[in-house]
């Protein structure tokens, strides 16, 4: 059911610093800002070859990561992103086997423009799993 690992997503409270860190002190190639209001995030990304690194940080009040980022001030690992080639099929079987879709169940957009599901970290060694159709 997962195909490759498409970013590792870091929550930091400094867009422009993160970015800057990378970009500057680690030489990497970094896209531009992109706001994504229906998830209480801005994001860029980080391009490293053969993934990703995803660093976002809260847009708005009522951001999801705000909460993360209370706990973990000076920011941290996310959760992991992984294809799947059909999100309703994956979708399906993850919660027959007992597995929690957060949200109401049905895929969003994200930030790459492919519907995704995240699900519960409880269920999966306390790490945040978001799956992205590829």
């Amino acid at each position: 059911m997962l195909e490759r690992l498409n970013h590792v997503a870091l929550a930091v409270p400094d867009l422009d610093a993160a970015v800057a860190a990378y970009r500057d002190t680690l030489g990497a190639e970094v896209t531009e800002p992109q706001a994504l209001p229906e998830h209480g995030v801005t994001v860029v990304f980080v391009n490293v070859g053969n993934t990703k690194i995803e660093l976002m940080e809260p847009l708005g009040k009522g951001s999801p990561i705000a909460a993360f980022l209370a706990k973990n001030p000076a920011g941290g690992m996310h959760h992991l992103c992984y294809e799947v080639a059909n999100i309703i099929a994956a979708r399906d079987r993850l919660e027959a086997a007992g597995a929690r879709v957060l949200g109401d169940g049905n895929p969003g957009i994200g930030a790459h423009g492919k519907p995704v599901l995240f699900l519960h970290p409880k269920d999966f060694f306390g790490t945040l799993i978001e799956l992205e159709q590829s």
